[in-house]
């Protein structure tokens, strides 16, 4: 009987121990993922549609704890901290994105964009997906592309109307920290400044700066409109994210694993432009019925005929990646 009891306890303790793996191949394992916008925004959208696809394809194993409004700092800062493991994913614009890769400036390359229609196929296309990966894993270490998304066209914001080219001289705006950025600005006869985006609010209340520039969507999300109260549809850049995902993170996965995560990413660039660009239109919308004044007649070609001798030589000038990108961009009807 004695024998009997001791099988009994062996084969209890064997099924324990198989049970505890199986449990254990099963883990749910949360992971961070930063951006400093608001989740009202496209970079909310891009964050549940990406959260959303790799719980479905990881049966719930993966899942994503979306960290919105810099809670964990402001993109420049929050790159760092993915490129060292300490955050698994985040968003950055192009234009930050360009602190770590100065080629990646090439997104943000004003009138690069024809419009809208050709913003969402040339984000949603793969080759330029492709490209763009390619620039950032041949000159960043500890992170790595592996989406891109966008929050449509930006736009200038003021206290004043910017009609044409001439409203903008002599005008201090707030730009991107970017070479690209340094040298379309002063090209338009503007003084630039530079800041961190949770410091424009106070800038454009203070006079510290004229003018601002962003989505639609994130002029209405983060309230600008109350210190700034005439959006003009300038649409004079792309506002283009980068998805990111450390390193640490990504060489700890199973291939399986990895391809979750570049599947639920694919799916944030097939579907999350179109659906920015609806959000874009319905917040100009709601700006406009609450008394915002948007200027949608502005005489755009004073800027492009600035603007556009500079596409090639700025894009040339940041590399060979850029110049790929740039053509593979243009080439899109």
């Amino acid at each position: 009987m004695l024998s009997l009891n001791r099988v009994f306890a062996a084969g209890l303790a064997a099924f324990a121990i198989l049970a505890g793996t199986a449990a254990g191949a099963q883990e749910v394992k949360h992971y961070r993922f930063a951006y400093d916008q608001p989740k009202t925004t496209g970079y909310g959208v891009l964050g549940d549609i990406f959260a959303d696809k790799l719980k479905e394809l990881s049966k719930g194993t993966m899942l994503i704890d979306q960290y919105p409004g810099a809670q964990l700092g402001q993109e420049p800062q929050v790159l760092q901290l993915v490129k060292a493991g300490d955050v698994e994913f985040c968003i950055s614009s192009s234009a930050n994105a360009a602190t770590l890769s100065p080629q990646a400036g090439v997104m943000s390359l004003h009138f690069l964009f024809r419009n809208e229609a050709h913003l969402i196929k040339a984000i949603a296309d793969p080759e330029v997906s492709k490209a763009v990966k390619t620039m950032i894993s041949e000159t960043v270490q500890g992170a790595r592309v592996i989406g891109l998304a966008t929050l449509g066209l930006r736009s200038m914001y003021s206290k004043r109307e910017i009609k044409n080219i001439a409203d903008v001289k002599g005008l201090k705006v707030r730009v991107q920290a970017t070479p690209t950025e340094d040298t379309t600005f002063p090209a338009y006869g503007a003084q630039i400044v530079h800041m961190p985006f949770g410091s424009v609010y106070t800038s454009l209340q203070t006079g510290v700066v004229d003018v601002a520039e962003n989505g639609v969507n994130v002029y209405l999300a983060n309230k600008h409109y109350e210190v700034a109260p005439v959006l003009s549809m300038t649409e004079h850049e792309a506002n283009n994210s980068l998805v990111w995902i450390s390193d640490k993170l990504w060489n700890s996965l199973t291939p399986e694993q990895q391809g979750w995560v570049q599947a639920a990413a694919d799916e944030v660039n097939s579907k999350q432009p179109a659906k920015a660009m609806e959000l874009e239109h319905q917040s100009q919308d709601k700006l406009k019925s609450i008394g915002v004044k948007v200027v949608t007649d502005v005489d755009k070609s004073g800027f492009v005929a600035v603007a556009d001798p500079l596409l090639d030589k700025l894009a040339h000038d940041l590399g060979p990646h850029a110049e790929k990108i740039k053509n593979l961009i243009r080439a899109i009807n």
